[in-house]
């Protein structure tokens, strides 16, 4: 069946995207969308709902403060968003891309100065257009790329929020296992966990591993093309232990079930299992998942509720199937769930998910 942006499509109350989070991470709706009708739950109702031997699997990355308010030389303000932090120089300066907004855009040689909330500024170098396919600007930083958009840099909340970011969101719009800084949006099914949930996950008999893929500000862009397969994804870095490979050949081995934490982590694990057996290293992806996928590595998904006619609802349509997506999404629109980063969660399983793991190929896909 060939899809249209418009099979993607449904009609949200403004009034349900979430602006805060709940008070507290794990007392977030649950939606548990693995059999029909559904059953609406609380978070932290989660470990019940798996099995002893089963495997959780996060996105360890880490929200940097990537957002820059500064101006050109010319006087007429700029607003950045850095996409991705290149290695640091010899020289000890570091080169990024970034989004730039600007009434006019900056020119190869132009410099932009950022500030803070002090008044203190720093001069980013314009090199350049990273190319036409993506929009990005290279710029030149005069130090450590990090430290600098820590002191000056904003929380990058999605464009849906839209108040100002505060200490809230400096908290919320992280998760309490990030380690390893390099996204500009939050893993947002894994900001519904807290050390409680955890520890249960723990008492259970569940098992916890990780990937690392620091999520872009293309997360959020819209698909321009009415048919999905003429669109081309923005490319993320991603990372997938040999740990991790080996707690999902030992979740296999005995009967449990892969559960990827948001859509990054089951883009990670099903992005390094392309070649038909899951493999630890570093690389980009730039996977479209779209129904028909051959999905070989999760089985179960824990994810929010996604935009419109976005690619992450073509994602879940594919894991759990078209249909079942536009039933569970009216559901939770008629249950008034809270929608996006900062709202409620589903769990889904994995459409007609096969009992020996393979691809129409006869590859396994237990971990080689």
């Amino acid at each position: 069946m060939t899809h249209t942006v418009a099979d993607f499509d449904f009609d949200l109350p403004p009034e349900l995207i979430a602006q805060h989070p709940a008070a507290e991470r794990s007392a977030s709706r649950l939606l548990d969308g693995r059999t029909l009708p559904a059953v609406e739950r609380v978070f932290r109702e989660l470990p019940a709902l798996l099995s002893p031997g089963d495997l959780l699997v996060f996105n360890d990355t880490k929200v940097i403060r990537a957002r820059l308010y500064g101006a050109k030389d010319t006087g007429g303000g700029v607003e950045a968003l850095v996409e991705r932090v290149l290695p640091g120089a010899a020289d000890g300066r570091h080169e990024v891309w970034a989004h730039l907004r600007a009434s006019k855009s900056p020119k190869a040689g132009q410099t932009v100065h950022f500030r803070d909330a002090a008044g203190a500024t720093f001069a980013a170098e314009v090199l350049g257009r990273c190319g036409p396919e993506n929009g990005l600007f290279h710029l030149r930083l005069p130090g450590d790329a990090l430290a600098l958009l820590e002191q000056f840099g904003h929380v990058p909340l999605p464009p849906y929020i839209t108040h100002a970011d505060d200490a809230d969101d400096e908290r919320r719009y992280q998760t309490v296992f990030a380690r390893h800084p390099g996204a500009v949006a939050a893993p947002t099914a894994a900001l519904h966990f807290d050390e409680g949930v955890l520890a249960a996950l723990d008492a259970r008999g569940i098992g916890r591993a990780s990937v690392t893929l620091h999520v872009g500000a293309g997360t959020f862009q819209p698909v321009r093309v009415d048919t999905i397969a003429e669109h081309r994804m923005h490319s993320e870095w991603f990372e997938v232990p040999q740990t991790t490979v080996d707690a999902i050949a030992a979740t296999r081995a005995r009967g449990g079930q892969v559960v990827a934490v948001g859509t990054t982590t089951l883009r990670s694990l099903e992005s390094a299992a392309l070649g038909g057996t899951l493999q630890a290293g570093a690389r980009e992806t730039d996977i479209f998942i779209t129904p028909g996928f051959q999905f070989r590595v999760v089985d179960r998904l824990v994810t929010n509720f996604h935009l419109p006619r976005s690619t992450l609802m073509m994602l879940v349509s594919a894991f759990a199937g078209h249909d079942t997506i536009r039933t569970l999404y009216a559901d939770a629109i008629a249950r008034q769930m809270r929608f996006f980063s900062y709202g409620d969660a589903m769990l889904l399983q994995r459409a007609a998910m096969s009992a020996n793991h393979t691809d129409p190929a006869g590859n396994s896909a237990v971990p080689g």
